[in-house]
């Protein structure tokens, strides 16, 4: 049974997720409370190979390959719940086990919002098929940072990876995806505006994990 508290991040593309987890774990840790940081697809080795292979980057530059055309959305999210197993056992759970909290940059939502949704492989469907992945290793908390797709792909300023390049409206049905998640589950998913500033979705941020650790 794990001990700590287990808290996702989830966004569309921009949506400043890296940046807020940084400012969360410094908070966190200036409260003397041990957390890791941790993101997917990633984490281990199996999971950085796997990011290389469906992200089609490395090192934040964009691989050349016409993989996007031919990568099956099954495939596809077979390699991501692949990276997730190896992510659960060799990462978030042994740090749950020894009191920690997880921040974890994206997880078991984000393959039910692109390929379930966006890709059309069925909302419900994928949360059938993961949830054999994850078990009992379900987030106590899940920050979803809401943003216009347009606004938050102006914002990344490195090279677009495979997902990042797909066209405008694949972005606007991962955005519907999380809605419907949001809904679904409104107990555990909280939805921030990340148009506003970055201190102003901090504080909400803040308020939100307050509720779940104080």
């Amino acid at each position: 049974m794990k001990k700590g508290f287990f808290i996702t991040f989830e966004g569309g593309e921009g949506s400043g997720k890296t940046a807020l987890i940084g400012s969360i774990k410094k908070y966190l840790e200036s409260r003397k409370l041990d957390c890791i940081v941790t993101r997917e697809p990633g984490s281990t080795k199996l999971g950085e190979h796997l990011r290389e292979i469906v992200l089609q980057e490395k090192k934040g530059k964009k691989i050349s390959s016409n993989l996007s055309k031919t990568l099956d959305p099954k495939a596809e999210l077979c390699l991501f719940l692949a990276s997730r197993a190896q992510h659960i056992k060799e990462v978030i759970l042994p740090s749950l086990e020894k009191n920690n909290i997880v921040l974890c940059d994206r997880y078991n939502d984000s393959s039910i919002a692109y390929q379930g949704h966006a890709r059309d492989l069925g909302i419900d469907k994928v949360i059938e098929f993961s949830s054999f992945i994850i078990e009992d290793a379900i987030p106590d908390l899940t920050i979803y940072l809401d943003i216009d797709p347009k606004i938050g792909l102006s914002r990344v300023q490195s090279k677009l990876d495979r997902i990042e390049s797909e066209k405008m409206e694949f972005h606007k049905k991962i955005r519907d995806g999380f809605h419907i998640l949001a809904k679904k589950f409104p107990k555990r998913i909280k939805i921030i505006d990340a148009s506003v500033s970055k201190e102003d979705v901090f504080k909400e941020a803040i308020k939100n994990i307050s509720k779940l650790i104080d």
